[in-house]
């Protein structure tokens, strides 16, 4: 069977300044909403996942929730390693992930989820098909055939700016 990744981007958050802290920053109205239409676009191209590795972070969290009604009933992972992770820190979890479940989401924050999904894209040869800096509730979803994490196919783009 093959393994499918997706990896989103929280969706859009009040300013930090209307927050008590960074981690409890949650989205606005266009957040939630955005949040909505991914799992939508997703759903509509067939996807499904198994299991979410998610930030524990209020903005992820918020993003996850409205997201996941669409993408099916998988088991949630939210690590405290997953706030504000590098693209190598995501590529570990989700490589262990994938001895867990064929089919994971990963919501994080940008530059780690942004860079991890333009890598892919670029393996893929369809970097021009993201959009540019990986804006706020942007999605990708990649197959992999044989290995995990090589040679990916690129399923579905959600540009919530599009």
């Amino acid at each position: 069977m093959s393994k499918l990744l997706i990896l989103m981007r929280h969706a859009k958050a009040v300013d930090r300044l209307e927050a008590e802290d960074d981690f409890q920053r949650g989205l606005t109205q266009r957040g939630r909403d955005d949040s909505v239409r991914a799992g939508e676009v997703l759903a509509a191209a067939g996807l499904e996942v198994d299991l979410a590795l998610v930030s524990p972070a209020w903005r992820t969290r918020q993003t996850y929730d409205r997201l996941i009604p669409a993408l099916g009933n998988p088991v949630l992972d939210d690590p405290m390693a997953l706030y504000h992770a590098s693209t190598e820190m995501l590529e570990r979890a989700v490589l262990d992930g994938f001895s867990r479940q064929d089919r994971i989401l990963v919501v994080g924050h940008n530059p780690g989820i942004g860079g991890f999904a333009h890598k892919l894209a670029m393996a893929a040869g369809k970097s021009r098909e993201l959009p540019a800096g990986y804006p706020t509730a942007a999605a990708a979803a990649y197959f992999f055939s044989d290995e995990p994490l090589q040679a990916p196919t690129l399923a579905q783009v959600f540009n919530p700016k599009a």
